[in-house]
């Protein structure tokens, strides 16, 4: 029986690659899409509904997501998770607008060179974080 040859080389996985910007900027692209396109959908489809049911359900939904009645102690946790959904679902939006706009430069050839690559995903990963910050920030200071 021929025994095997060790010096053969590995399959690539996860255990083998080391991790880079680039890795994570493009994990991070496909969540906040899929946050986006399932998370975002859900609260759309419930603020269009409340929108259209009248005052009185817009209010519903406003209590349930933004403003809690005061001892209502279910509303408080349910306004301090929505509050998350909606800063959750903002980053996800600008760190997907911010990783589209880096792949619109790679598509046209641009930044793949190795050091231009990881400066421009890192780019990418402190933009989503920061235009997060401004927006909600503008959003609550205003």
């Amino acid at each position: 029986m021929a025994q095997a040859n060790n010096a053969r080389p590995l399959s690539p996985h996860l255990a083998i690659w080391r991790w880079g910007p680039a890795m994570v900027v493009s994990i991070l692209h496909r969540a906040a899409g899929n946050g986006l396109a399932f998370g975002g959908i859900a609260l759309l489809l419930w603020w269009l509904g409340a929108l259209a049911s009248g005052p009185a359900a817009y209010q519903t939904f406003l209590h349930w997501i933004w403003t809690a009645e005061p001892g209502n102690s279910l509303q408080t946790v349910t306004t301090l998770l929505g509050k998350l959904v909606l800063v959750g679902l903002s980053w996800a939006f600008f760190q997907h607008m911010s990783s589209g706009i880096r792949h619109f430069f790679l598509d046209v050839g641009a930044g793949y060179e190795l050091e231009a690559n990881t400066r421009w995903s890192l780019v990418t990963l402190v933009s989503g974080v920061v235009l997060t910050a401004l927006f909600w920030a503008l959003l609550l200071l205003r």
